[in-house]
């Protein structure tokens, strides 16, 4: 927990002590929401711990390494047994599939690549089970995000975490301002996993050694297609693959099997250059190929725009920030051009490789840890 805090206040920011101070933590089962329940617990917060069984309980009590499965609910219970306070079971599996499952799938058939780890925090863990906590009388809910809620000169402020290894920014940019004031991320300031999984051996917990979810918890193996075909039969209709000009190269075995800027597994042989899907038009069932320079794009448009500035959004011609368009690359140089207050045009300084429409495109500050919020990447 930061040390940092004004006097007077808790390690949460409340002006009373830890025991008058009720917080819901929303346990997924691993490490790090463990973590941050236990040493809540230990400080002597009232602590009420929450799992939300987001899918087929049955289905997941045979699947290990994605969260809020069957087993990972019984390991959330046992941490609480262990740190000696109450944990529920909230049943969101209907919630879960019409807010973030069903989506998923129609975007992924549109063409789309969307994230839908972004959507569940967006519409489950930080509306639906944020409104469980206040129902509850919880003062703020904690999460083992590795995220920082700093306070600044205006207002509660979202911050990358201090490990960028860990830094989960890219998935939680569309965390509103009410639900920052609300939510604490006690994980945020630690240098690494290895501070995380040593706490969780000092507290005696079960999960120290428990290993990082890799996969989307409805996605077993990464494999998106099978998950698309069993939700939506006959998605996996075949269809032509076209160059940039229309010419047929081959046929494929559904639209669904391809991403942008994917280059192996086309079945395209005896070409002298190799070629990338830079289109899916799920339409005419077409993957649309081309050479690397048709991946590159400078201009984005962006939709549904969470702002966390301090100036409203709309309030200037353009922003000078930087931005990041998939979690696993740095953020980049970017002007960012309101049209309303939640669309803009992104102009990248330098262009990027597979934009795909359904990404986020997250805000950062250039020269501070600050998160100015984000959007969608759309087709305009």
């Amino acid at each position: 927990m930061a040390l940092d805090r004004p006097a007077g206040l808790n390690s949460l920011g409340f002006a009373k002590a830890p025991q008058d101070t009720r917080v819901v933590v929303a346990m997924s089962g691993g490490v790090d929401s463990s973590v941050v329940a236990a040493q809540l617990a230990e400080e002597g917060y009232d602590v009420v711990g929450v799992t939300l069984q987001l899918y087929d309980h049955g289905a997941a009590l045979a699947k290990k390494g994605a969260c809020c499965a069957g087993l990972d609910i019984r390991d959330a219970a046992r941490v609480a047994e262990t740190m000696g306070f109450p944990h529920y079971v909230l049943d969101y599996e209907n919630v879960f599939k019409d807010a973030v499952i069903d989506e998923f799938a129609d975007s992924y058939l549109a063409g789309a690549t969307p994230v839908p780890c972004i959507r569940c925090n967006e519409r489950v863990k930080f509306k639906d089970l944020l409104g469980t906590a206040k129902d509850l009388d919880a003062d703020c809910m904690a999460t083992g995000h590795y995220i920082q809620r700093m306070m600044g000169p205006q207002k509660a402020e979202l911050h990358s975490a201090a490990d960028a290894a860990r830094d989960q920014s890219y998935f939680l940019f569309s965390t509103t301002q009410e639900q920052l004031d609300y939510l604490r991320f006690p994980l945020g300031h630690l240098a690494s996993k290895a501070e995380t999984r040593a706490l969780a051996a000092k507290y005696g917990l079960s999960v120290a050694d428990k290993p990082d979810s890799q996969d989307i918890c409805f996605v077993p193996n990464g494999n998106y297609a099978a998950v698309i075909e069993k939700l939506r039969p006959g998605a996996a209709d075949p269809g032509e693959i076209v160059d940039m000009d229309g010419n047929v190269l081959a046929e494929h075995r559904g639209v669904i099997h391809y991403t942008i800027g994917q280059r192996r597994g086309l079945g395209i042989g005896g070409l002298s250059d190799p070629l990338y899907v830079v289109k899916l038009d799920p339409d005419t069932r077409r993957v649309i190929v081309g050479p690397k320079e048709a991946l590159s794009k400078r201009t984005v448009p962006v939709r549904e725009i969470n702002w966390l500035g301090d100036a409203p959004f709309d309030s200037r011609e353009s922003w000078d920030l930087e931005v990041k368009i998939r979690s696993t690359r740095p953020p980049r140089a970017a002007t960012i051009r309101p049209i309303s207050p939640t669309e803009a045009e992104v102009e990248l300084v330098v262009a990027e490789e597979g934009v795909s429409p359904g990404q986020a495109c997250v805000f950062y500050d250039p020269n501070d840890s600050r998160i100015f919020g984000g959007g969608w990447i759309h087709r305009g």
